[in-house]
């Protein structure tokens, strides 16, 4: 998979950059930018990030540094796998 390029460093939105340095407004945040990566200064913050339809609460750890936001919150639904309960149309005449 390509990487960004060293030089340009990693892609932070700038309504982003304003919430780092006020740290305080951090805290349980909405923030729709999935494609942000996670930076040393969201860690220990509690976020939600939208999924495109509701948004998912994620706890930034220090693991999660470097990874997108967008990483942690699924846009696909989970279908349980289907269990075969009884015959089905195929047993009945």
């Amino acid at each position: 998979m390509p990487r960004r390029s060293i030089w340009k460093g990693s892609f932070v939105d700038a309504f982003l950059l304003r919430m780092k340095k006020k740290r305080d407004l951090l805290l349980s945040r909405k923030i729709w930018s999935r494609r942000s990566s996670i930076s040393p200064e969201f860690v220990d913050c509690s976020v939600l990030i939208y999924n495109g339809k509701t948004p998912v609460r994620c706890k930034i750890t220090e693991g999660k540094v470097g990874h997108k936001f967008g990483e942690f919150a699924s846009t696909r639904r989970r279908r349980p796998s289907r269990t075969n309960k009884g015959k089905g149309k195929k047993g009945k005449k």
